[in-house]
């Protein structure tokens, strides 16, 4: 967990091979190179919030016999994965101040072994994430476009098959992932996952917006004097699909782009400049693991409710 200047160690190895060339980027910096600083408070403050709401969330679902349905299932895993990174973030930048402030000694392999450790449970976090994302807009279709077979095409067994697999999945390429992190392929694999992961978003949610609109449309033709009805649906809609996929790219967005100029520009000075605030990108995703309970959880209320008599019964 070694500190490369203002770098936190947290993926370290990731932006091992962007990290090279930053001191020659310092040495020749322009006077546009934009550097945000990322206070340690900050990313512990964030990761307490994140924790606090998905643990929240997994209780709610756990607790209400109304809510064990593969679509509050997706939801309780991506709180899971959501929880992993808030773990995560908050026990490494704990680990490193403890470190720098001399309360916890540590041998330098002891260290090096935690540290790839942490860097493979963020990373598997990660994928996790993106695929519930992806599932949980996959379901969402179904449910809209196949309504009367719904239920016999997203089957709990379905949901269990999937949810482990999706588990396995982003374990097995978290860990090869960081053994194999210097691989151009490796950090192409992950950039193509997240385009396409992106990609599935945006069609999906576009289609069912294109689709919830078409039905206002259809209901403000039989009532025609409540066309304002129709455009502020469709106004709340096109709200709403805003906020999922602002949600997804602003987030996730700026972390594999970083990867992407990893192999496309390592030495740079633009990009160099961009290498330097990889703690704002990990910063993004774990406001991204805040966001994601409001966006895709609290907002049903019957979850509300369960919450409400768990934080009433906790008193």
């Amino acid at each position: 967990m070694s500190t490369q200047g203002p770098q936190k160690s947290l993926l370290g190895s990731l932006n091992s091979n962007a990290t090279s060339h930053l001191r020659l980027a310092t040495n020749q910096s322009e006077p546009w190179c934009l550097y945000v600083s990322i206070p340690d408070g900050l990313f512990l403050s964030l990761g307490l919030v994140s924790l606090v709401e998905n643990v929240l969330v997994v209780i709610a679902i756990t607790k209400n016999h109304n809510l064990h349905s593969p679509m509050y299932y997706f939801i309780c895993c991506l709180a899971l994965s959501d929880l992993m990174v808030s773990v995560s973030i908050v026990l490494e930048t704990t680990i490193i101040l403890l470190l720098e402030a001399g309360i916890l000694v540590a041998r330098v392999a002891l260290v090096q072994q935690l540290d790839n450790l942490i860097d493979v449970l963020i990373c598997g976090s990660m994928v996790s994430s993106l695929c519930f994302l992806g599932v949980i807009a996959i379901d969402r279709y179904i449910s809209i476009f196949y309504a009367l077979r719904y239920h016999s095409i997203v089957t709990l067994p379905r949901a269990q098959r999937a949810i482990v697999g999706i588990w396995m999945v982003s374990i097995v390429s978290s860990t090869l992932f960081i053994t194999y992190y210097k691989h151009t392929a490796v950090l192409l694999c992950l950039v193509t996952f997240f385009l396409a992961m992106l990609a599935l978003m945006a069609i999906l949610y576009a289609h069912m917006f294109t689709r919830a609109c078409q039905h206002a449309q259809g209901i403000a033709q039989l009532h025609k004097r409540r066309r304002s009805i129709r455009q502020g649906f469709c106004l709340k809609g096109a709200a709403t699909l805003t906020i999922l996929l602002g949600n997804f790219f602003l987030c996730w967005g700026p972390f594999f782009l970083h990867l992407l100029l990893i192999v496309l520009c390592p030495q740079h000075p633009t990009c160099s400049c961009i290498f330097k605030n990889f703690n704002l990108f990990l910063l993004l995703i774990i406001l991204s693991s805040t966001v994601d309970p409001l966006i895709y959880a609290f907002r049903s209320q019957e979850l509300r409710m369960t919450l409400k008599e768990v934080l009433l019964c906790s008193w």
